[in-house]
């Protein structure tokens, strides 16, 4: 019966162990937050003014990619990622989501301080 006992803790270990690490694997893998805003509408004390998702584009490498937009769009709209979000308004973020993931979160690549 100790040797059941011992077994059952040893797999409730192994698999609460591979819990964590499954959790801080996709973590690293999720995609970051992310607002649709209007490029033109940058105020300095609000940030940019939030727009409705359909006028970004689902795929966007940041700022210099605007394939499947529309030109005649009343809006310069692009993703902005990691921002503060407040009353229809997004500041402090980064339009390039490489940036944006390399703000990391736990095990993350460029989540640690580098020297140099």
């Amino acid at each position: 019966m100790a040797e059941t006992r011992r077994r059952l803790r040893s797999s409730t270990v192994v698999l609460g162990g591979m819990g964590v690490l499954a959790a801080a694997l996709s973590a690293c893998g999720s995609d970051p937050d992310r607002r649709c805003v209007d490029r033109d509408s940058y105020d300095y004390f609000l940030g940019y003014k939030v727009v409705a998702d359909k006028n970004c584009t689902s795929v966007s490498s940041g700022s210099s990619s605007h394939k499947g937009r529309k030109t005649a769009s009343a809006t310069d709209a692009d993703w902005y990622y990691d921002a503060d979000v407040s009353d229809g308004w997004a500041d402090d973020g980064t339009f390039s989501r490489s940036e944006a993931v390399d703000r990391g979160g736990f095990g993350c690549s460029g989540s640690g301080s580098g020297g140099g």
